[in-house]
């Protein structure tokens, strides 16, 4: 820890959060999907899902009575080494194409969830 720093002022993500339309489906596409699970039961609206082994952030979603108005400027990129097997999967469970316009030599699928959200498969190692 750089020592200049104090414990006050460390900061850290404590949660990403998604407003959705589609409360029950979203959260069960992104749980599905990153295979992480509730911190505590949905309440009022509002669940936080956590990574089981402690090192992802936590996503937490909020309901909302209407879909957003325009495409959010805010989307999760998802890195993975089996690029081609994580979209097909993913596409199984609820996500679908989006017709993105790729550089040559993108590394990365852009799909969209059940609310219309952007989020990117990008092949490269977890870890990095």
């Amino acid at each position: 820890m750089n020592p200049e720093i104090s414990e006050f002022q460390m900061i850290k993500i404590g949660s990403i959060v998604i407003h959705c339309y589609e409360f029950k489906r979203m959260v069960g596409f992104w749980q599905e999907a990153l295979h992480y699970v509730p911190r505590a039961p949905a309440s009022n609206d509002w669940i936080v899902l956590c990574d089981p082994n402690g090192h992802g952030p936590n996503i937490s979603f909020q309901a909302r009575d209407r879909r957003g108005w325009r495409r959010s400027w805010l989307h999760l990129d998802l890195y993975t080494d089996c690029q081609e097997e994580e979209v097909r999967r993913l596409l199984t469970i609820g996500a679908k194409q989006y017709p993105w316009r790729y550089p040559q030599n993108a590394d990365y699928v852009v799909l969209q969830d059940p609310d219309g959200n952007l989020f990117c498969i990008v092949q490269k190692s977890p870890v990095s």
